[in-house]
């Protein structure tokens, strides 16, 4: 008896896990419901108000976008406080809606006579079938602004049917001039090294173990540098705190300078202090004079070297080394392991991430 109500006690609290999980949906469907209006005549709309300033989530949700030198935080502000019509929620008006405001378009209006219909969806990706009759300004506009998006997994299918041989013509189509182009390919050649009749090159090579590496899109961490030549994020926020003189220098470029950066610190990217650009060489010399000055005795300054993982900077040592008591004065120089990410993650949670 005990372990049936055990297990019915079990029982009990996973349904109202379930029923509490069920609530939540149901209040964030209802609240991106709530929050768009549909209007069936012209109505004056509240001027759009522009940020200051991009919050951390903004950074880290477009972070991709930020880093282009052509948009940068400005541009993504400017984003923010730009509105767009979209006349049509059909075939071309569902993507472009969703990608505008996925790339952070701050006000977004949606303009169609229709209503959703099934023959509509294997190409008007926002609505759904639960949708059908509703009107398709508001089924795309709750769509987006549910933030998921209208990704719908039932219209996803793997078609492993007959194949098409890609051995005879090769087809492209050029969409910009409407041209289409046929090309014959040339038949097998009987002397190749892959498929002629003797190959030599009967298997793949193990493509990681020839690169010395396994295969990751993720940025690979360096260790150019020896264990006393790099502080940790710690050892530099005692640094701080004990209000050591010593000059702090960001290698990152300008562009990811404006998503965040520490306030007292210099910035002059790698690229410049490769190519020795004599005006960040100078100004360089001009702080490590200033903060000498600030020191007692013959010392050498101290400069750390920081950027957004720890990769760079260690590049950066290496360069300020060979310059040291040559193109500048003889100074201790020294790499921030994990740069401004492991900042953000061990010492101050509140600094953006990108």
């Amino acid at each position: 008896m005990a372990q049936e109500v055990c297990s019915l006690k079990a029982q009990l609290q996973e349904k109202e896990r379930e029923i509490a999980a069920l609530k939540e949906k149901l209040a964030q469907l209802e609240k991106s419901h709530n929050s768009v209006q549909l209007y069936d005549k012209v109505t004056p709309l509240t001027p759009l108000r522009a940020k200051a300033a991009l919050s951390n989530e903004d950074i880290m949700r477009y972070s991709r976008q930020l880093l282009l030198p052509e948009l940068g935080v400005q541009g993504q502000l400017n984003l923010s406080k730009t509105s767009v019509l979209i006349v049509g929620c059909g075939g071309l008006g569902c993507p472009l809606a969703q990608y505008l405001a996925a790339a952070g378009i701050g006000r977004l209006g949606l303009l169609d006579y229709d209503e959703v219909e099934l023959s509509n969806l294997h190409r008007q990706v926002l609505h759904g079938e639960e949708n059908q009759g509703m009107a398709k300004a508001l089924s795309a506009a709750n769509a987006v602004n549910s933030g998921s998006g209208a990704f719908r997994k039932s219209g996803l299918f793997l078609d492993r049917g007959v194949a098409a041989s890609c051995g005879q013509q090769l087809v492209m189509f050029d969409a910009q001039d409407a041209r289409f182009r046929s090309i014959k390919l040339r038949p097998k050649q009987a002397g190749c090294v892959v498929c002629g009749e003797n190959p030599s090159i009967t298997q793949l090579v193990d493509y990681e173990a020839f690169c010395g590496a396994a295969a990751t899109d993720k940025c690979r961490k360096l260790n150019l540098l020896s264990r006393d030549q790099r502080i940790t994020v710690q050892d530099y926020k005692a640094v701080i705190d004990h209000a050591e003189p010593h000059l702090l220098l960001d290698v990152r470029p300008l562009v990811e300078v404006d998503i965040c950066h520490l306030p007292f610190s210099l910035n002059i990217p790698l690229s410049s202090l490769e190519a020795r650009k004599s005006e960040h060489i100078r100004l360089l010399q001009e702080r490590i004079s200033q903060l000498k000055q600030q020191m007692a005795g013959d010392c050498r300054p101290p400069v750390y070297i920081i950027c957004k993982l720890g990769n760079d900077s260690q590049k950066a040592v290496q360069v300020l080394q060979k310059m040291s008591g040559s193109e500048l004065d003889v100074i201790t120089v020294k790499d921030i392991c994990g740069g401004l990410m492991a900042w953000a993650n061990r010492i101050d949670t509140t600094f953006p991430q990108y």
